[in-house]
């Protein structure tokens, strides 16, 4: 059916405006970067830099909210199904690109290498993964759903099996999935804020919650999609810049691909020469020494705790009697006060103190070798051999989840609902894939440039000439880095120095010497990155509550225009109890993101895959599917994790992992669970032939 040629018109000249205005967006943008370029060389304090960057983009994404309000329906929730496929493609890359990509990524290969350490998969999984994942979408999922013309994910469930039950559980797996991603992009917000305000990280969230509520408050999936083609352009601008810079200054050449294969093998010679200094081996002597005095310490610790306590307040009565520096005296009491109050306390807190000197007592800290496929040796010894089996299974098993879970995350499948056709759906995922790969080409370059320049530069260098930004990133966070004397020469050794992965990236300009102005970009791009996800979330949380889940009360909220109300209220409800949750800094961004793909991929796609492919797929086999699903998932999740065992008081006895797969990955035994048991119960309790009458076609493609 071809389109009226009016509408056509319209359509060319509204893409036009829409091309004019990212035009001067982008020359605003520049201007700003300029403007506060010439102002830093002017004398511009560095503590008025980041708050500076922090209120201008926000203004700008506020600005775009404000301007794309709305109370209808179809604009609130698909943006009135009229985004071009380029436009669309770049808002799906920073709803994509979250905290976890642009913040984490990086920092995830700068830590694990390709391989990871037999326990944890290698950062390549990552990237391999999700834009795997990206493939299924377009070739299973994207044209499907846009064909069906419907707002959410559980409103597939519901036209595809009718019923209740498939749009609540829909509704409620979204909510779960959703929840815990968006706790990671609230827990970057934080990071971020407070490193470019200076104020305390639950402030820094605050900051940041409001400007996540000012993109999605007012207009929904309106005002998102044109705020996250904003800020696609401004992290771009933020990513590429550092990466160029760091190719430039190491090979000679911008291009971070060309550089990143130039330096892979010089890494490989600083690892080797690294592993066999004799400075790093009396570090590793040291750490190992420290484990084994826990390691004593963990055999009676009431004993030792009273013998800790009485050393320390020996050591403050000494320093008092010898009149000692006020800044020693303050030390040890702090080291006092800082005693467990408790001996299960002390006992747990000396175990992961235990754990974390080990690993830091081997080679590299604890890092594997960069460019080795796999830990382990297939043709080594028995140890070796479980090694490499359990370091590739673990890797296999999560760029599976990855790539599922993609294929089933709520908030990203729901942009592929705001694209005018089917075809410009299909489109609009070769778009995603094109923006997504610009970074997914440059984060595994980012890590081995940023290697090599600690490696070959900042190792080495004396502990009173250690750049200020260590210091820097230590303050709002202890956890991001860490640098300590450990064999008392006066040098900093590899060994000595750790970073978190949340702060490689951030941290990359001011290692790679840039001026302070980037890094108040790359501070505002990982901002930009975090609450673009964070505004797709929370519109597929509240839309999940209100528009799927049926949550209304008093008179006129059966309406399109009451709804739209009420999923304002729930959005701002959901925004207010994540960041009470990531307060508490449950874990780190990669792992929680990692999560959530587990339980996207277990919740949704059988049920999806199942119902568009198998047109016997019944509406009690995909109940019972998504709940086994679910709950195998969860189930292995709840066993495996410690923070979680602490939480639900599990005994220890209750644990064990299956053939050695980390709970991260635990999708991989919810998925297969979630379609053998629809297979069985479509068999065992088919739909009615009434119901099956009703059923959509399993491909159906108007307009096409």
């Amino acid at each position: 059916m071809s389109t009226p040629s009016g509408f056509q018109k319209q359509y060319a000249a509204y893409r036009w405006r829409l091309h004019r205005n990212v035009f001067l967006y982008v020359v605003l943008l520049l201007s700003l970067l300029g403007l506060m370029a010439w102002a830093e060389q002017k004398g511009l304090s560095r503590n008025l830099i980041g708050p500076i960057f922090l209120f201008a983009t926000v203004m700008i994404y506020a600005m775009i909210g404000i301007s794309g309000r709305t109370t209808y329906a179809e604009e609130y929730y698909v943006a009135g199904r009229r985004i071009p496929a380029m436009y669309n493609g770049m808002a799906t890359a920073a709803d994509w690109m979250s905290a976890a990509s642009f913040i984490s990524l990086a920092g995830a290969l700068y830590l694990q290498g390709f391989s990871g350490n037999g326990a944890q998969p290698g950062g390549l999984a990552y990237v391999m993964g999700w834009t795997g994942g990206f493939c299924l979408v377009a070739l299973l999922i994207a044209p499907h759903l846009r064909a069906m013309r419907l707002y959410t994910l559980p409103d597939y469930f519901s036209q595809r099996y009718g019923g209740r039950w498939p749009r609540i559980l829909a509704a409620l797996a979204a909510i779960l999935c959703s929840f815990t991603y968006l706790v990671a992009q609230i827990y970057g917000i934080g990071l971020i804020a407070s490193r470019l305000t200076g104020v305390q990280f639950e402030i820094g969230i605050l900051l940041g919650l409001g400007g996540v509520l000012l993109c999605s408050f007012l207009g929904g999936m309106r005002a998102i999609t044109w705020t996250q083609v904003a800020q696609y352009i401004i992290l771009m601008m933020a990513f590429l810049i550092p990466v160029s810079w760091l190719a430039y200054k190491q090979v000679g050449s911008p291009w971070a691909p060309i550089a990143y294969g130039e330096q892979l093998p010089k890494i490989a010679e600083l690892e080797q020469k690294l592993m066999n200094d004799p400075a790093e081996i009396a570090v590793r002597a040291e750490y190992l020494r420290r484990a084994r005095m826990l390691e004593l310490r963990l055999k009676d610790v009431e004993s030792a705790m009273r013998q800790e306590r009485l050393i320390l307040e020996e050591q403050v009565k000494d320093l008092k009697f010898r009149n000692a520096d006020y800044s020693l005296i303050a030390k040890a009491r702090r080291e006092l006060l800082a005693l467990p109050k408790d001996a299960a306390t002390a006992k747990e807190l000396w175990q992961k103190s235990m754990h974390d000197n080990l690993d830091r007592a081997q080679p590299l800290g604890g890092m594997p070798l960069h460019g080795q496929a796999f830990q382990g040796d297939p043709n080594g010894n028995a140890q070796e051999q479980e090694l490499f089996g359990q370091s590739r299974l673990n890797f296999m098993a999560l760029i599976f989840c990855l790539m599922v879970g993609t294929a089933g995350l709520p908030h990203l499948l729901t942009r592929y609902y705001t694209v005018p056709s089917v075809s410009e759906a299909r489109l609009s995922v070769a778009w995603s894939l094109f923006f997504i790969a610009i970074l997914y080409l440059s984060a595994p370059a980012l890590a081995v440039l940023v290697k090599f320049e600690i490696m070959n530069n900042l190792v080495g260098s004396h502990f009173d000439a250690l750049p200020h930004w260590l210091a820097q990133w230590s303050r709002v966070d202890a956890s991001l880095v860490e640098v300590s004397d450990i064999n008392g020469d006066g040098i900093l050794q590899f060994g000595e120095l750790k970073l978190g992965a949340d702060m490689v990236m951030l941290a990359s300009p001011e290692l790679a010497g840039l001026p302070y102005v980037i890094s108040g970009l790359v501070a505002a791009g990982g901002f930009a990155a975090a609450l673009s996800t964070a505004d797709g979330l929370l519109l597929t949380i509240s839309n999940a509550f209100v528009h799927d889940l049926r949550i209304q009360t008093g008179k006129g909220l059966g309406t399109q225009e009451g709804r739209v109300i009420l999923s304002k209220f729930a959005l701002l409800a959901v925004a207010m109890l994540a960041a009470f949750v990531a307060a508490w800094k449950p874990a780190e961004i990669l792992a929680l993101v990692s999560a959530s793909f587990s339980l996207a991929a277990a919740a949704f796609f059988p049920g999806m895959v199942m119902g568009i492919f198998w047109r016997s797929a019944s509406r009690l086999g995909v109940v019972l599917g998504m709940l086994s699903g679910l709950g195998v998932t969860l189930y292995y999740m709840a066993v495996n994790t410690h923070s979680l065992r602490a939480v639900l008081h599990l005994e220890p006895s209750i644990s064990g992992l299956w053939w050695g797969i980390q709970p991260i990955s635990a999708g991989v035994w919810g998925v297969p669970a979630g379609f053998v048991v629809i297979w069985l119960g479509s068999l065992i309790w088919p739909d009615t032939q009434d119901a099956l009458a009703l059923r959509p076609e399993v491909n159906p493609y108007p307009g096409l």
